[in-house]
């Protein structure tokens, strides 16, 4: 890092703290911290959707899945197509809803019990998870580019995840989603224009596109896109069952993703922006996933030195921060740099923002009733400084599960596909049939979470060596996580459906306009006349885009 790379740093965050204090001067009602005022363009919610989902976990990890195991995880990065399925069928429901959170959401579908259990499940999970692996990933990249600074690697480790982590904070408690999200589109900005050069030096010291497909030919299974049943990590019917139910989950149904949407300021906004997001959610497998192959191709050759673990492995979580560290040039070392810390502190951000609304509406107005609003921001902003601390917590225990795993993103997608199929199957049930009930709801929810977890603990017993494979428990923990996530929502559709239809139905005034069989005539007409032939146009190249990609890398070795 030059002093040249710290100047252009330092200009990212004269502009973050520039677009704070210009968003922290109105947080007076609960609807203005948590949702912005309801006043976000469809344009800022589209980045911001994006930036969301882009955290330093996605780079860091996704580069070392692509080096490891080629376009394996392409399947999760391509759910572009989902991001349509949000826009056209999920958001005219919360839209209109009014609501805060998905589980406000889920008590007006259905009762206050569905209600507490997803608050609570999603509290636990993104601490656990999400809160932990984007810091985690923040730091691995201070240790590679900044190894000496603060006297040794694991010294600048500790530094930049505690930095990143107490700057983070005190923005979003500072500023609430409007923060949140105005710096997200500066972040998306940065981020993609930083991912881009890492790609183009890649693939310029490397010799081309043709030099990178001539080396990953050498092994083409373990770069293709598709992947036969007997693979044991990425068989690729258990990829496209687990996929699509961890897509609808994270993007349809998750707090952090779907509370962008609600902040639109008007229902064509909350659509168009997640077609928007949509568009730029097709871009990571060139800006990522590409990368960690080109890491890998310049390592096969001796043009890079990423170090390989004791099976000969790259060091995956390494790939993308040993890039920038060797390919770049003055200056765009410290752009790139400031566009992965744009996506270590805009995802954890959102995940700030997102914890503190869950608590504060869903847990602690329901428990205190009748606060101020005053109060209840004052509340949401403690709130967020807990989740801080909760996070910073972690980070020890995140590191040795990390370094003992086969990855960042691969163990996220593990621990998701384990919470993703009993809401998948809730929501979607909920939505499609007015008969499924709030007992089947609960149920759904309680039994599917509990198979799920218990999976998901002989699992790492068994990984861990703690769990023979002989054993009926070793059977259970050596089965494949994503063939898992398909058993566990034909599990939880089973449970919800027979639970409902043994127990009476739902009044129809309290599901009127929150199933597509009770919406209004009202509402169809409010639905109608909130899209025209630019949102058409915007879904056929999205839907293009995804197929065109899938065409062309199920092909290309």
């Amino acid at each position: 890092m030059t002093p040249f790379d710290w100047i252009i740093i330092a200009c990212y965050f004269l502009v973050l703290v520039g677009i704070v204090w210009w968003s922290s001067r109105k947080q007076d009602t609960t609807t203005d911290y948590f949702l912005a005022g309801r006043d976000i363009g469809w344009f800022a919610v589209g980045a911001s959707l994006f930036a969301s989902n882009i955290g330093s976990e996605h780079i860091v990890g996704l580069a070392g899945s692509g080096a490891n195991n080629g376009m394996a995880q392409a399947h999760w990065e391509l759910h572009a197509w989902i991001m349509i399925m949000l826009a056209w069928v999920f958001v005219p429901f919360y839209y209109r809803s009014g609501v805060f959170t998905m589980p406000e959401f889920l008590e007006k579908r259905f009762d206050s019990r569905s209600r507490w259990v997803l608050s609570i499940v999603s509290l636990v999970a993104y601490v656990l998870t999400k809160v932990s692996v984007t810091v985690y990933a923040g730091a691995l990249v201070f240790r590679t580019l900044l190894p000496d600074t603060f006297g040794s690697p694991d010294n600048a480790f500790w530094v930049g995840a505690i930095v990143t982590v107490l700057l983070t904070g005190i923005y979003t408690v500072l500023g609430g989603l409007r923060a949140v999200v105005y710096t997200e589109v500066m972040q998306t900005g940065l981020l993609l224009i930083g991912s881009v050069f890492i790609t183009w030096f890649g693939l310029e010291a490397l010799g081309g596109w043709g030099e990178l497909r001539s080396i990953l030919a050498a092994d083409p299974d373990r770069f293709a896109l598709w992947r036969p049943n007997s693979d044991t990590n990425f068989p690729w019917l258990g990829v496209m069952v687990a996929s699509p139910i961890i897509g609808i989950w994270y993007w349809c149904t998750d707090q952090y993703i779907v509370q962008r949407t609600l902040s639109a300021r008007s229902l064509k906004d909350a659509r168009r922006g997640a077609i928007w997001g949509g568009f730029l959610k097709v871009w990571p497998v060139f800006i990522f996933l590409v990368p960690g192959m080109i890491g890998y191709a310049l390592q096969q050759k001796g043009l890079l030195q990423i170090g390989v673990d004791s099976e000969g492995r790259v060091l995956g979580d390494m790939v993308f921060p040993s890039m920038v560290a060797s390919l770049l040039p003055l200056g765009l070392r410290g752009l790139v740099v400031g566009g992965l810390l744009s996506a270590l502190m805009s995802s954890l951000s959102s995940l700030f923002n997102s914890c503190a609304t869950l608590f504060t509406v869903d847990v602690y107005e329901k428990l205190r009733p009748g606060k101020t609003e005053r109060h209840l921001v004052r509340v949401g902003r403690i709130a967020t400084g807990v989740v801080v601390i909760f996070g910073l917590l972690w980070i020890p225990i995140m590191k040795e599960i990390s370094e003992g795993n086969s990855g960042l993103y691969d163990y996220l997608q593990n621990v998701q596909g384990f919470l993703a199929p009993p809401i998948t199957a809730v929501f979607l049930l909920g939505l499609f049939s007015r008969r499924i009930n709030g007992r089947g709801a609960f149920w759904g929810l309680v039994i599917g979470f509990i198979i799920g977890m218990a999976k998901l603990t002989v699992q790492t017993l068994f990984q861990t060596g703690a769990i023979e494979r002989s054993s009926i428990l070793g059977t259970i923990g050596a089965f494949n996580g994503y063939y898992f996530s398909g058993v566990l929502l034909v599990i939880s559709v089973v449970l919800i459906i027979t639970i409902s239809l043994a127990s009476p139905q739902e009044p129809e005034e309290q599901i009127r306009g929150l199933t597509f069989a009770s919406v209004t005539p009202e509402q169809r007409s409010e639905n109608r006349a909130s899209w025209d032939w630019r949102e058409v146009a915007g879904t056929s190249v999205v839907l293009g885009l995804v197929l065109g990609v899938y065409l062309y890398f199920s092909f290309w070795l």
